[in-house]
């Protein structure tokens, strides 16, 4: 039997958290209620307290604890970043994820016994640039961007010495990761220094001439015929005209699920599979996770996958295996 991959999990709120890990999640990835993590939202994340209750609850279940810290700092302003990397290293967290070049210095030279991984928010896609961060300052692992094909990934873990964890279910940005400033072009809030892409407060639904129609600070995003599902209304997902047509960027806005491509993905030296999902609830997470822990399960043993149970979670009931294989090319 192959060993499974490890399964990284999504925890909004303490009640999260207890379900991902009572549904089997390997780690558990959760972030502080403020601007240094890319969910700042209302309503999610954790306090100093709550956290100290999370490493003490996973612990006792044998699952670790990430910290994602991966905006990037304001200028003349890091003691809010500096801070968060203090905190995690006190409360004896496994590991923090990290994006700013600046911050993982910081947490290297004041926190060098501290698990550092670099954020997806890094968009650190080729061999030089994880070398880089992996000599200068430590990294144990990498997120990569959703824009790597699986072969480019093969290719990729037998250059470099560091562990890769690939997005295996949940949204799925189009955009180039870490990079993304439509957000802020609209609502002036942007994931990568306030932690929110496409907040809810500028969202509005609008029904004309039998459409529905979606808008982001004022901005139509979309328009939808009747019985067509709708999606959220962000800016990367919407449809544009061009060329004398009116599409999406890449693919409709669907699920991204590797279920059926877990055999490819751990010959390709695939270390961790990570399931986003920060703003869902509890019965969201136990879902999918459950879900996540037989299939990782079963692809470890050779048994056939079966990921039928995760189709009414998609976005729109449908899902896409994303760049993994670029099936829109």
């Amino acid at each position: 039997m192959t060993r499974p991959l490890e399964l990284v999990c999504p925890a909004g709120t303490p009640a999260a958290l207890r379900a991902a890990v009572e549904a089997g999640a390997d780690s558990v990835y959760l972030g502080f209620r403020d601007e240094t993590n890319a969910r700042n939202f209302p309503g999610l994340n954790f306090s100093r307290d709550e956290l100290a209750e999370a490493v003490e609850f996973a612990g006792r279940h044998g699952v670790k604890i990430l910290v994602a810290i991966n905006t990037y700092p304001r200028a003349g302003n890091p003691s809010p970043w500096h801070e968060a990397v203090d905190a995690a290293a006190d409360l004896g967290v496994y590991a923090v994820i990290l994006a700013d070049i600046g911050l993982a210095d910081y947490a290297a030279r004041n926190h060098p016994q501290l698990r550092r991984h670099l954020s997806v928010q890094a968009s650190a896609s080729n061999a030089e640039a994880i070398r880089f961060y992996s000599e200068a300052f430590g990294v144990k692992r990498v997120v990569l961007p959703r824009v790597l094909t699986i072969p480019e990934i093969a290719a990729l873990n037998k250059k470099i010495d560091v562990e890769t964890e690939i997005f295996a279910f949940g949204g799925l940005c189009v955009m180039a990761e870490g990079r993304c400033s439509l957000s802020s072009y609209a609502t002036v809030l942007s994931p990568n220094k306030d932690g929110a892409c496409s907040p809810a407060s500028h969202v509005r639904y609008e029904e004309h001439d039998g459409e529905l129609v979606t808008k982001l600070a004022g901005y139509t995003i979309n328009a939808f015929p009747e019985g067509e599902p709708a999606g959220y209304p962000t800016l990367c997902k919407g449809r544009f005209a061009a060329s004398d047509g009116i599409s999406y960027l890449f693919e409709e806005p669907t699920s991204l699920n590797v279920a059926n491509v877990l055999p490819q993905l751990m010959e390709a030296g695939v270390t961790a599979l990570k399931i986003e999902g920060r703003q869902r609830g509890r019965a969201y997470v136990s879902q999918v996770v459950s879900s996540f822990r037989r299939i990782v399960d079963a692809a470890a043993a050779g048994r056939e996958i079966d990921s039928s149970d995760l189709a009414f979670l998609t976005e729109g009931g449908r899902e896409t295996s994303g760049a993994y294989r670029k099936e829109w090319r």
